[in-house]
């Protein structure tokens, strides 16, 4: 989770606390297992987090560690990796140093530990309403060659952003809604098996600067939300990289496309059968209480 300026923003603050509740009430652990926090923070917010944790933790009925990462550390070793992505996935005018955050996930096998082979990053604004542990088995059901666990983004904002590929080419899949479109990611829930993103030679030769280049030319790309556009566009390309996790995992709630010009067909997007295992606040939406 990422955990940053924490000391200037009490919604933030608050948005930390419902999700690690919600996650920590339903949490049920087999003997043997610890769950493992992993927050990024810098000095002040990692204050804060540490108070947090230490009231939501009394009690916990499972072994547990908290683990610390400076946002300062990571970025330093992201940039050389990402820089040449940024212009592409970030909202800025520029590469900024400290956009590169906003790829993590992105680099993650890259940065982390080796020891550590399976990581779930989520965001903050999730209500977690079944098991942690049953999204960490998602992992078993990876076909070969996939290396990341993701959910379908549940609005048109791809539609949208790939209008200029989509009207050069009529009869593509790029943008369409699902079962049978391919409406991009929503990184919100990720899976990341960084053993299989270290193995697998395609993934890795798509973080090249020129494979990214060529990419985004090819489908006259240009987002704004980070890792998510990434792995967006390089999905379109090789579908096989992604486990595609059902709509409950990460129920996303946002409506913005909906008033935005896309209320003809933002009902097809936006559907998720099936009870709710992961609410996503997104764009500021409340969450439903219990």
């Amino acid at each position: 989770m990422m955990f940053t300026k924490a000391e200037r923003s009490p919604a933030l603050r608050a948005k930390g606390e419902a999700a690690l509740r919600s996650l920590l009430r339903h949490g049920r652990f087999q003997r043997g297992d610890a769950l493992r926090l992993h927050l990024v923070t810098e000095a002040a917010s990692r204050g804060i987090a540490e108070g947090l944790l230490r009231d939501l933790l009394r009690g916990a009925g499972c072994r547990h560690e908290v683990i610390f990462h400076d946002v300062n550390v990571l970025t330093e070793k992201l940039f050389p990796i990402v820089e040449a992505m940024q212009k592409h996935f970030s909202a800025g005018s520029g590469t900024y140093y400290s956009d590169s955050i906003f790829f993590l996930s992105v680099a993650m096998h890259r940065i982390m530990p080796k020891e550590i082979t399976r990581i779930i990053q989520v965001d903050l604004d999730l209500k977690y309403k079944t098991n942690i542990r049953d999204l960490f088995e998602e992992f078993d059901n990876f076909q070969e060659g996939a290396v990341i666990g993701i959910a379908r983004e549940m609005q048109p904002v791809y539609r949208h952003t790939f209008w200029q590929y989509r009207r050069e080419n009529p009869q593509t899949k790029v943008g369409e809604p699902p079962p049978d479109g391919l409406p991009g990611f929503n990184s919100g829930v990720l899976l990341l098996n960084l053993e299989a993103m270290r193995q697998s030679k395609l993934y890795n030769q798509l973080l090249e600067p020129a494979v990214v280049q060529k990419l985004t030319e090819k489908y006259h790309f240009k987002g704004h939300l980070g890792d998510q556009d990434f792995f967006t566009m390089i999905g379109m390309e090789h579908p096989e990289l992604f486990h595609v996790l059902d709509c409950t995992w990460n129920r996303q709630l946002c409506t913005w496309w909906k008033d935005h010009g896309y209320s003809d067909v933002f009902d097809q997007y936006f559907q998720c059968e099936g009870e709710v295992k992961i609410y996503h606040g997104n764009c500021n939406t409340p969450i439903p209480e219990d």
